[in-house]
């Protein structure tokens, strides 16, 4: 099992939640409203006058062999537009009460 976190901007929203139902990918947690700035070229979501955006994150436990085919669908949506904004990131599960 791996975990992936995606980040997004708060726009991406509606098709992150269909890029999951498209995948099968039925279980999450849901995080609204988060504030931060991108590593490279990302402009600061903090959710006031100045830097009015903000970021939403999605957590997701899902079996090894989704992983590829999640990070695939996650880099075109990217793609379809970049200042927006999506990352994602997985790590081992090693145990769990699944």
């Amino acid at each position: 099992m791996k975990s992936v976190l995606i980040v997004y901007n708060q726009a991406n929203n509606e098709r992150v939640e269909f890029m999951l139902d498209t995948l099968g990918i039925r279980g999450f947690t849901f995080w609204e409203n988060i504030q931060g700035r991108g590593h490279e070229q990302g402009d600061p979501h903090r959710g006031t006058h100045t830097w009015p955006e903000l970021n939403n994150a999605i957590l997701t436990v899902i079996p090894d062999d989704k992983v590829d085919e999640l990070l695939l669908s996650v880099r075109k949506l990217d793609k379809r537009n970049e200042e927006v904004g999506i990352r994602a990131f997985v790590w081992n599960i090693e145990q769990s009460t699944l």
